[in-house]
């Protein structure tokens, strides 16, 4: 969900892009961070925990947290709350602490 119409603000046109998730085409704004395009796809479990395979979603929003670790591109414990989207990226969720490549 994004605000698209603001009765006092607005917004600048920007790029959409293509990206997967877990082979699901989704749509962003190139630049952004892959976890905002996810937020506003409606996507909020970005990985589960390592021990308890509980949910994790975005925390701190600034790459401090393990929070949002994924693959993106083959590349495992990308924090996709930092990394900027571009199209055709390929992301994926990751159990626990990922595979190590």
């Amino acid at each position: 969900m994004r605000i698209v119409n603001h009765p006092i603000l607005t917004f600048p046109k920007q790029d959409m892009v293509t990206f997967t998730l877990n082979g699901q085409t989704i749509e962003g704004i190139a630049g952004e961070p892959i976890a905002a395009a996810l937020h506003a796809a409606d996507v909020k479990v970005l990985r589960h925990s390592h021990g308890r395979h509980r949910p994790r979603g975005l925390f701190c929003a600034i790459g401090n947290c393990s929070s949002c670790l994924m693959t993106v591109d083959k590349i495992p414990n990308v924090r996709v709350c930092i990394e900027p989207l571009r199209a055709g990226m390929v992301v994926e969720t990751q159990e626990g602490k990922g595979k190590i490549v």
